[in-house]
């Protein structure tokens, strides 16, 4: 098996937020990378992580990825990064639209840059199932974001870098997530929980899971594919349930820019898909290098072509998490 972390420098965009923390933790546990460095521009954060992963190999740049200068400084020497630097906050982005496109799209532009001037030879960008069939200002910037990840691979020339995707749904207990919430609500002995709609769902995936996706990528990446995980789906009452289950429902109403179900594959995209055992890649709709066969995977997985009509759609899907699942993960 390959391994793109041991002895290579790694560095993290937005390192300092919940799948950064995961991350850096599972490298420094079950790897041997030579560095890590943590990108963000939140320095009390970067104070904390520091106490809590004091080891040699960690590194921690002040930076905003607005600032091509600043990243061609970080990513000098770096051997793959992980683009997880985003605002994520969907009703934020929808009234600070300007804020969120100069983040997630010119951000990701200047990753892109930075990394073919320093050479990086492995990107990962993460990704949403939002940035699927876009209703909102966020998601359309992460679709916009996919796309410039995956044609940074037709502009590469002669160098050996390569970018691709990977996009999950809900992360467990995440910045974004309505799990912290929930149990704020429970702890406060709250009168109800909110509810947007009772009919909404959506993909889960824990943070550990989305690490070590991430990873497996990494390993299997060609370059310009989007990496899609089978995960199970939720509805928004049985995790409300879990979490505080005597505590009663209030219908608040979808908040502006949701979506009722999530898709993180649209049936337009399904004659670019491959299906492999416990995962899905899109491959791209333009591709110079032509010669690179994405239904094999690096690690030799074999996919194949899914039917015309195919969506992965959380309210569609096949595999649920139900109340006790949940508690469990929880």
């Amino acid at each position: 098996m390959l391994n793109k972390i041991d002895n290579k420098t790694i560095l993290i965009t937005g390192g300092t937020g919940s799948f950064g923390k995961e991350f850096v933790k599972t490298l420094l546990e079950k790897y041997n990378p030579k560095k890590i460095i943590v990108y963000s521009r939140d320095e009390l954060k970067q104070y904390e992580m520091a106490l809590q992963f004091n080891d040699k190999r960690m590194r921690y740049f002040i930076g905003d990825v607005r600032d091509l200068k600043r990243l061609l400084s970080a990513l000098n020497g770096v051997d793959v990064c992980i683009h997880a630097a985003a605002l994520k906050q969907v009703p934020i982005a929808e009234y600070n639209p300007m804020e969120c496109i100069k983040t997630n799209i010119n951000g990701a532009s200047n990753v892109i840059e930075a990394c073919l001037k320093m050479e990086v030879s492995d990107v990962i960008a993460l990704s949403t199932d939002k940035a699927a069939n876009p209703i909102n200002l966020y998601g359309a910037t992460k679709l916009c974001s996919d796309k410039l990840f995956v044609s940074a691979n037709n502009i590469r020339g002669t160098l050996q870098s390569k970018f691709s995707v990977v996009r999950y749904g809900n992360v467990v207990g995440s910045r974004g997530s309505v799990v912290p919430f929930f149990k704020q609500l429970k702890q406060e002995n709250a009168k109800f929980i909110p509810i947007t709609d009772k009919r909404m769902t959506r993909f889960f995936i824990t943070l550990k899971e989305g690490v070590e996706f991430v990873l497996k990528s990494l390993e299997r990446m060609q370059g310009g594919e989007i990496f899609v995980p089978k995960i199970p789906s939720v509805k928004i009452t049985t995790l409300a349930n879990a979490i505080a289950f005597n505590i009663p429902h209030k219908i608040v109403g979808v908040r502006p820019g949701e979506k009722l179900h999530e898709v993180m594959i649209p049936r337009d995209d399904s004659r670019l898909c491959y299906e492999f055992d416990d995962f899905y890649i899109l491959r791209p709709s333009i591709n110079f290098n032509s010669n690179i066969d994405y239904s094999l995977t690096m690690l030799n997985e074999v996919g194949k072509v899914v039917r015309d009509d195919f969506e992965y759609n959380s309210n569609t899907n096949t595999r649920w998490l139900s109340e006790d699942d949940l508690r469990q993960i929880l």
